[in-house]
């Protein structure tokens, strides 16, 4: 089923290494065979539909993912003759086609927020003669209707687990999801099984990163308010880590950071040489810090203000991930409960929630 089936006219590239955007028109026939057909993530709408022209938008905010992340999730799906999918995210609709070729179109049903984004799916699924019921909802309220489900996939990333999508599942059956916290825009992919009491427990697989929710996407436009000047009233400390020490957007250490750091933000500006600064923010209190790194290598300068102290929870977590041997995202699970609260757990879940020292 190619992929160029379900794509607009006009799409965008997008780097995965430099973070730019190019517009490809299918005026161009070879150029945008070539995108259509290369292991890229491609960007189909901006902001939210409001965006026109061939200039990127603000926010990508729909897209048809790298061919071999659609792969290698269709596998962590493990679907089988007579499976029962629940799609939250429908894009383009390659996705659900692929599900629908794979198990019959009555099996799979796909939620779409974005009216628009629903239309072109659905016209593209019928000329594929694939006519899976694509729905026009929040997919946070996943799609009774169509309950029981053997399998919920989520292909958008998640900060706060739905119940519903718990609620509309067999027990013994799977939720496959990008789940992160608001420290970064990382999200790790998670196959939670869900049990006859209501819980989902599972291993986190690998790191992604998908484009969040709608309504969970932080505004990261609030944080100017928390520092109208630096450094303002703010306790100066030094540091004991390296700007290296936190990781970046592709390694485990920002991840479980955000794991033992909740409802906190952070921001890197980094100069390239091993230097520059780091902000924290609190999503509630209005507390925020900032490690400033002046030397390549050396620890922070660090800020502090407000009631938490950002910067030492974060130091104590990484500290803590270090004295256990630094393990990877695929060690560590989540547990989450009837009402969507969630927990996550090193190597066990028996284990218990994490303590971070």
């Amino acid at each position: 089923m190619p992929r160029s089936l379900f794509l607009p006219d006009l799409f965008w590239t997008h780097d995965m290494a430099t973070g730019r955007n190019a517009a490809v028109d299918r005026e161009d026939v070879d150029a945008w065979e070539r995108a259509a057909c290369s292991n890229i993530p491609l960007v189909t709408q901006w902001d939210d539909g409001r965006h026109s022209g061939t200039a990127p938008g603000a926010v990508p905010t729909s897209s048809s993912s790298m061919p071999s992340v659609v792969a290698a999730m269709l596998r962590d799906l493990d679907v089988r003759e007579g499976t029962r999918v629940l799609e939250v995210g429908t894009g383009t609709g390659w996705n659900a086609a692929l599900l629908a070729h794979r198990l019959g179109a009555s099996n799979v049903v796909s939620v779409e927020i974005d009216g628009a984004v629903v239309e072109s799916a659905r016209t593209a699924l019928k000329a594929a003669g694939l006519d899976a019921e694509v729905v026009h909802a929040d997919g946070r309220d996943g799609w009774a209707p169509g309950a029981p489900y053997d399998r919920v996939v989520v292909t958008a990333g998640v900060r706060e687990f739905s119940p519903h999508w718990l609620r509309q599942a067999r027990p013994g059956g799977v939720v496959l999801a990008p789940w992160g916290t608001h420290y970064s825009d990382q999200d790790a992919l998670v196959r939670l099984t869900v049990a006859e009491d209501g819980h989902a427990r599972g291993p986190f697989l690998r790191m992604v990163e998908f484009m969040k929710l709608r309504a969970q996407r932080l505004d990261w436009n609030r944080f100017r308010e928390y520092v109208p000047s630096f450094p303002g009233d703010a306790d100066v400390s030094a540091g004991s880590l390296a700007l290296a020490d936190l990781g970046d957007r592709y390694r485990a250490a920002r991840f479980v950071a955000g794991l033992g750091v909740p409802d906190c933000a952070h921001v890197v500006n980094p100069t390239g040489d091993g230097t520059g600064r780091v902000w924290f923010f609190d999503l509630a209190s209005r507390s925020w810090a900032a490690a400033e790194f002046r030397e390549p290598g050396a620890p922070a300068l660090v800020y502090q203000s407000g009631p938490r102290r950002l910067w030492a929870e974060v130091e104590r977590v990484l500290t803590w991930w270090a004295e256990v041997g630094r393990p990877g995202v695929d060690r560590f699970g989540l547990t989450v409960a009837p009402d969507g609260a969630t927990h996550a757990w090193l190597d066990d879940p028996a284990t218990g929630p994490l303590a971070f020292g």
